[in-house]
């Protein structure tokens, strides 16, 4: 919901916006106000989040403060939790509420006008249904005096806003889908509070280092999930997607690793404490930190092969951050030295030039990510002063000019992310203290009013697609019987508690007993006398160390009334039993499209 501030004699915008350190800007979009801005007391404006903090000094009292910043005592008192008789102590910092949370009805007001003065739209397009509903209004008939809720209503962009949440009890990869404003799960358990999703290009997958340090895949058209690798403890975090969406670039036991998503394979390229690696656009060299003969570290760039390995940076100091191709390729930035202060630096690739934005204030510039069209940069930038830490939301062009402030972030940092067509950012806010955030909002650069789309649950990361997905379809499914969850593509329907089809492949699950080693178990299910894997069927066992379990894969010749069926099978961490009988193995039956993708999302149930 909004908050509105009642104008007062002697308010101007910019003495409004300066109270609560928001950008003249925003509070003009905020209420669609036009040239030559003249407001009037009495005049009921929305204010966007800004810096709501404030340090009791020496002779303040709550009716002082109230008259200080033009709102109501009790909402002081309510924000504060105070009570009778108010009394509050110097260097006490006061959270201080722009306004009350409703709007009173002016004469000639209508909700088609309230939806478009307070930017209630969804696709460019006022949305007066919103209020209704969110009021529970029986009509569109409003009255003066009445006290309206004035929300925030689904952006209804293109495309959808991958996060990190706990707002499950685990961390988890989640995604907004800013048309509907709905929010789905994508995983189960598998994130980490350090969990960063990273798109493709063509907004295809998504991975990320989660639980145990473990890469996942997720495939955004079925909602298959795969582990594709484990990193070291400390190790280098990073991930970057060719190109053509097909192979994910990391760093592993001090080795430059290419896994191609699509087959299934990696290849491993020696290039010594490389880290930060990403691709460029060509597809055929890469971008990775590593130290040169000195011991300091730059930026290199080498074929995917390791050759024509070229230094890019001439740095003479501490290591470098955030390392970022620009889009194009012509443009790569980074940070340095460290967290205490933190400067943004560009270089032109075919020059050389280097650079220097000057960023916020304290030196403190974070998160920075470039624009689709490669011409400017998003960063967050760390404010301090007597009311605490706050965040800029600031953009600058490559070479370092035109740094504007969009909005105001309570966080001490907040990462940002770009829309797919560069017209809007979204950024973190709602910190306490030094807490994880736990709203999402998103702004647009040609009207820069700051829109709520996520609202008290915990964020850690955030990332936009790439480009303008349309849906994302999973399903799960869990047996007690059998004692496993996983997930299978969503347009599967259910033939009875053990199977399911579609269009485009099944699944089918059993389990088995016997005291026998995985390596006979497999061989046994594989060599059948009836040869439904056909003549030939190949038998991969699992790598993890932590599990027997082994993939089946049928033959050229396999018959055509198996479908291609393909088998996953895995040995319980503990036995079950079902009918008085007492299984030893986990077996599920797929096509061999899915069976992999399907099994890399298999869990036990406790």
């Amino acid at each position: 919901m909004q908050l509105f501030y009642v104008v007062r004699t002697g308010d101007t915008l910019n003495n409004i916006a300066k109270r609560w350190e928001l950008p003249v800007k925003s509070l003009i979009a905020a209420n669609n106000l036009t040239s030559p801005y003249r407001i009037s007391v009495g005049q009921q404006l929305s204010i966007p989040p800004g810096v709501t903090r404030y340090r009791v000094k020496t002779g303040d009292s709550v009716y002082r403060i109230s008259q200080k910043f033009g709102v109501p005592v009790t909402l002081i008192v309510e924000k504060n939790r105070l009570r009778p008789p108010y009394a509050i102590r110097v260097g006490q910092l006061l959270e201080i509420p722009p306004g009350v949370s409703y709007y009173i009805v002016q004469p000639r007001d209508t909700l088609v006008q309230i939806a478009k003065r307070f930017n209630v739209t969804t696709g460019g397009q006022n949305n007066p249904k919103y209020l209704l509903t969110v009021n529970e209004l029986p009509t569109t008939a409003i009255i003066p005096g009445m006290k309206l809720v004035i929300p925030y209503a689904p952006t209804g962009d293109q495309g959808f806003i991958a996060y990190t949440s706990s707002r499950g009890g685990q961390y988890d990869i989640w995604v907004y889908n800013p048309r509907t404003g709905e929010n789905r799960k994508l995983t189960n358990g598998l994130g980490d509070a350090r969990s960063q999703p990273i798109w493709s290009p063509d907004s295809s997958r998504i991975a990320f280092v989660g639980k145990d340090r473990i890469i996942y895949v997720i495939y955004a058209a079925t909602g298959l999930i795969a582990g594709i690798d484990q990193l070291e403890e400390g190790g280098d975090f990073s991930l970057d997607w060719s190109p053509n969406s097909s192979s994910l670039a990391y760093v592993a036991r001090g080795t430059i690793m290419l896994y191609n998503a699509t087959l299934h394979v990696a290849k491993a390229l020696r290039q010594p404490g490389a880290s930060d690696v990403s691709w460029f656009p060509s597809g055929t060299e890469l971008l990775f930190q590593a130290r040169d003969a000195s011991g300091i570290s730059q930026l290199f760039r080498s074929g995917i092969n390791g050759t024509a390995k070229q230094q890019i940076t001439k740095n003479t100091d501490g290591p470098l951050h955030d390392a970022r191709l620009s889009p194009d390729g012509r443009f790569v930035l980074y940070t340095t030295p460290g967290a205490s202060v933190s400067i943004i630096y560009t270089v032109e690739l075919t020059t050389g030039a280097v650079h220097e934005v000057k960023g916020g204030p304290d030196g403190k510039n974070y998160f920075p990510e470039w624009s689709p069209d490669s011409l400017r940069i998003a960063y967050s930038a760390t404010a301090s002063d007597d009311r605490g830490y706050s965040s800029q939301i600031r953009t600058v062009e490559r070479l370092g000019y035109d740094d504007r402030i969009w909005a105001i972030s309570n966080c001490f940092s907040t990462p940002v992310t770009w829309s797919p067509d560069g017209r809007k950012i979204a950024y973190l806010t709602g910190c306490k203290g030094q807490e994880f955030a736990n709203e999402l909002w998103v702004l647009d650069l040609t009207h820069p009013v700051p829109i709520r789309l996520i609202d008290g649950v915990p964020i850690t990361a955030v990332q936009w697609s790439p480009t303008p997905v349309m849906d994302l379809s999973k399903a799960e499914f869990t047996n007690e019987t059998f004692g496993v969850n996983f997930q299978y593509p969503s347009s599967w329907h259910k033939v009875n508690d053990e199977r399911y089809e579609g269009d485009d492949g099944f699944f089918q699950i059993s389990a088995l007993f016997g005291a026998d080693s995985i390596d006979k178990v497999c061989h046994n299910e594989a060599f059948q006398k009836l040869m439904p894997y056909g003549s030939a069927p190949r038998i991969i066992k699992s790598q993890n160390p932590y599990e027997q379990s082994c993939t089946i894969l049928p033959s050229a010749n396999q018959p055509a009334d198996m479908n291609g069926q393909a088998a996953f099978i895995a040995h319980y961490p503990t036995p079950i039993m079902i009918d008085g009988i007492t299984y030893n193995y986990f077996v599920l039956w797929a096509d061999k499209e899915h069976i992999d993708g399907i099994s890399s999302t298999l869990l036990f149930l406790p």
